[in-house]
């Protein structure tokens, strides 16, 4: 290795001595190691180089070089093999390339932060990274919108050129076009559908929004050509009206034309009535008997006081309901205010899902139990006899109505003694019941879960219901002729007898929906026997308003009952003997526990597809359920298939 070197100063330095400033360079195959002291020994740096540096090096020079280019050829050379030169307090080292940005000496590799004022840093890193070589770096740092390059200084300078060249204010800042006669909102949509066509990708594309307060359009392109053609076609529609009567019509899409025009009617009354539009008169005039105006028609100047004159220009609100649209004839200043108004009244309303949750649990349990007797042998006969006995409970429980028919005996176990039959007059012949014993107990637990639901607009009232309608006797009389006979006569009232629910939501911006509620249950009481005044109805209501988070549950009212009754029919004094008083006794006690509870739970869907999500989960399980009650085969009967609902995809 020294023997190589040797050879190379010896092959220098006659040149050097003909031209002290050049030199002549001349490797070929020469080693790393022996290339560097030469070079050490023509510049007079210090070298430390890495043992992980080896190889050979080729420099050739046709003619001779500055010695001032010496160094700089020697670094390109090192660079061909993958090695740079780090320079830190005198001393030159020489490394992998891949190791050179760790070292914060000053060399051919170095590390530097370009911020950027335009441009993205995460999108330019694609841009950028090509031009680097694969073993040095590039970082984005979307933070604080910067690059990170670690690169030779030469590249470092090459690449602080392209990156200015780039971060350059592009066409996509929006510009503002304002307006001074037409609508932004009818002009934006004019533009908006005249560039439909052009898609995204061919790099024109144009984005049109109106801002109402300013009448104003903002608009944005990645073509700066566009706006410019944007500009003069709204110069060409941004121009007054000379059409007779300045009409425009506006279609709805979402409110109702009547009520929206009731609305701007009471808008421009409002803006067109205040005393910065009326002039003061200088003498009071009387008021001539003002018309009627036209349905939808501005009032006239004379529909104010006398004192004051309005100012306002001739116009029009008329609603259309057949084609849901709005026709306006105001001048241009008053249809833009007009219109603004609009486009924030047809806006889609909100829709609440409310569900109700009525769970009803009830437990009766009862019992009777008592002893009668009687003795009837002495009716029919002659001469002074006598009878007698006991006789408690309605009908169907005691002594007397069952021996007069059996058939009425009531549930439970009934035991007698009877001895013949009694012929009475005027009542023909009963039974001789001469003992009776009763003894009933009953035990009856009833669960209900009712689920009724609701779907309606925001402050829109729904309604449900589910049951009966059911006859109620309201009065009855007697139509009597001179001639005729007495023909018996009778009011009916027909109600709801079931399940009611009524619901008129109101949603907050912050979510809370305000409910005004009625919700009823109610039932017809079964009855042995019929009651000649009409039906009884069991009947449970709750009428309230409350607030509720969206999908929350609340209660909204309930009953929990417990009632216990005992009845004791007994005669004096015989009844209260020790043991032998239960001859004489009737008793009969209950139990009656209820558990009413009524549960709420709105939903607000605000979009198409928060209502389609609930519609497809309900409709799939009524699906579900109807596939369940498909009847099963039987061989010896014929297959019949229950209706179904159609698949939901059909529907679509």
């Amino acid at each position: 290795m020294r023997f190589l070197a040797l050879l190379i100063l010896l092959w220098i330095t006659p040149i050097q001595a003909q031209s002290p400033d050049t030199v002549t360079l001349n490797f070929v195959n020469a080693d790393i190691e022996g290339v560097v002291k030469a070079v050490s020994e023509i510049t007079g740096k210090n070298f430390v180089i890495d043992p992980r540096v080896k190889g050979t090096v080729n420099i050739v020079s046709a003619r001779p070089v500055a010695r001032d280019l010496v160094y700089e050829i020697f670094l390109s050379a090192l660079r061909l093999q993958g090695y740079a030169a780090v320079e830190e307090r005198g001393l030159v080292k020489i490394l992998p390339e891949g190791d050179a940005k760790l070292y914060p000496g000053r060399g051919q590799v170095q590390t530097r932060v370009f911020t950027l004022k335009h441009e993205s840093a995460v999108q330019l890193v694609p841009i950028l990274r090509p031009l680097i070589p694969p073993a040095n770096t590039i970082t984005a740092y979307a933070g604080s919108n910067t690059l990170v390059i670690t690169d030779y200084v030469a590249n470092l300078q090459r690449l602080a050129r392209i990156i200015d060249s780039l971060d350059q204010p592009g066409g996509l800042d929006p510009v503002v076009i304002p307006l001074a006669h037409a609508s932004a909102l009818d002009v934006a949509a004019t533009v908006n559908g005249l560039f439909a066509e052009t898609t995204p990708d061919s790099g024109q594309r144009l984005i049109v929004v109106a801002d109402t307060r300013s009448n104003s359009l903002v608009a944005r392109s990645d073509n700066p050509s566009r706006i410019a053609r944007l500009r003069n076609i709204v110069t060409m529609l941004d121009s007054p009206t000379s059409a007779a009567g300045n009409l425009h019509v506006v279609y709805l899409k979402n409110a109702e034309a009547v009520k929206v025009a009731e609305t701007l009617r009471a808008i421009y009354l409002g803006d067109a009535a205040p005393a910065a539009l009326l002039k003061p008169v200088a003498a009071p005039m009387a008021a001539a008997p003002a018309a009627t105006p036209a349905a939808g028609a501005l009032p006239a100047a004379s529909a104010f006081p006398a004192t004051q004159v309005a100012v306002l220009s001739p116009g029009m609100i008329q609603a259309d309901p057949a084609t849901n649209s709005i026709i306006i004839n105001a001048p241009d200043a008053v249809y833009n205010n007009l219109r603004a108004a609009l486009d924030k009244l047809d806006v889609r309303r909100a829709q609440v899902y409310v569900e109700a949750l009525i769970a009803e649990m009830t437990a009766d349990k009862a019992a009777e139990f008592g002893v009668q007797w009687q003795s009837l042998s002495g009716v029919g006969k002659s001469g002074t006899n006598a009878f007698g006995g006991t006789n408690f409970g309605g009908p169907g429980q005691n002594l007397l109505g069952i021996a007069a028919n059996p058939a009425s005996a009531g549930r439970g176990l009934n035991v007698g003694v009877m001895s013949g039959v009694v012929n009475i007059p005027g009542v023909g012949e009963i039974l001789n019941l001469n003992l009776l014993i009763r003894a009933l107990e009953s035990d009856s637990n009833a669960n209900i879960l009712s689920t009724p639901t609701l779907l309606t607009l925001d402050n829109e009232e729904a309604r449900i219901i589910i049951g009966q309608n059911v006859p109620f006797i309201t009065g009855s009389y007697a139509v009597t002729g001179a001639a005729t006979t007495p023909t018996p006569f009778q009011t009916i009232e027909r109600r709801d007898v079931g399940l009611t629910l009524r619901v008129k939501p109101q949603i907050s911006e912050g979510g809370t929906v305000r409910l005004q509620i009625y919700q009823e249950v109610s039932s017809v009481v079964d009855t042995i026997l019929p009651n000649p005044a009409g039906v009884t109805t069991n009947k449970r209501a709750v009428e309230s308003m409350v607030l509720v988070d969206d999908g929350q549950i609340v209660v909204i009212g309930g009953l929990i009952q417990d009632g216990v009754r005992e009845t004791v029919e007994k005669v004096p004094f015989l009844g209260d003997i020790p043991l032998l008083g239960g001859l004489f006794t009737y008793s009969t006690r209950s139990r009656s526990k209820t558990n009413l509870m009524v549960f709420l739970r709105p939903t607000v869907l605000r979009n198409a597809q928060r209502a389609e999500s609930l519609t497809t989960e309900r409709y799939d399980y009524i699906l579900g359920e109807q596939h369940k009650a498909q009847p099963p085969h039987s061989w010896p009967l014929p297959d019949l298939e229950a209706p179904k609902l159609p698949p939901r995809t059909t529907l679509q």
